[in-house]
């Protein structure tokens, strides 16, 4: 029986370096790619990292009720084709979303049988190392983008699982254990969180 994954993660918590080694590791798995109208990045490719489309042709795809999900993030627009992940999933293959948590909360709520995962930083300070170090992005964007990762984290609780990402292998580890069906160790609601979210959304 083939799953939808749904993974969410505030900007700089690691999230696609993790799906992209979870995808080397498990060849049982497919990531939806989704449509976006930022523009490229050095090194993007159209079709394997996103559907670059003008917002023009975005409203179009959503008033004709192309999209799974959709949201605005960063003054962009991102959407996930429904009859792409739907021609996976009968196809037999676990699909992943790699999405934030509008659009997760959207996924679950038409497909209510996927499996989230909420990815962490380690604390604050991580967070904003990781933002900065990436150096795509001005210093204006990067503070705010630490402003807008509070209101992100903030949503933890309405994933099914949460993976630490401190340690990047333990964190490979976790998600693959989520994805063989033994994360109950790992579950969003689990006590052991509280110290870190406090930190996290103070």
């Amino acid at each position: 029986m083939s799953k939808l994954y749904v993974i969410s993660a505030p900007s700089g918590a690691g999230k696609t370096s993790l799906v992209r080694a979870l995808l080397e590791r498990r060849t049982d798995l497919v990531v939806s790619v989704s449509h976006t109208t930022r523009k490229p990045r050095a090194q993007e490719i159209e079709g394997q990292h996103y559907y670059f489309v003008s917002p023009t042709r975005f409203e179009e795809l959503v008033s004709a009720g192309e999209f799974l999900e959709h949201a605005r993030v960063f003054d962009n627009c991102y959407g996930t084709g429904a009859a792409q992940v739907q021609g996976r999933l009968a196809a037999g293959a676990d699909v992943i979303l790699e999405i934030d948590w509008q659009g997760a909360a959207q996924v679950r709520r038409a497909l209510p049988g996927c499996v989230s995962i909420f990815i962490l930083p380690p604390s604050r300070e991580s967070l904003e190392q990781r933002l900065r170090a990436r150096g795509t992005d001005s210093l204006e964007v990067v503070e705010r983008r630490l402003r807008d990762a509070v209101t992100d984290m903030s949503h933890y609780l309405d994933f099914d699982y949460v993976v630490i990402n401190d340690r990047f292998e333990q964190a490979l580890l976790d998600l693959q254990a989520i994805l063989d069906g033994h994360g109950e160790g790992l579950r969003a609601d689990r006590p052991a969180l509280a110290p870190l979210t406090q930190q996290l959304l103070r």
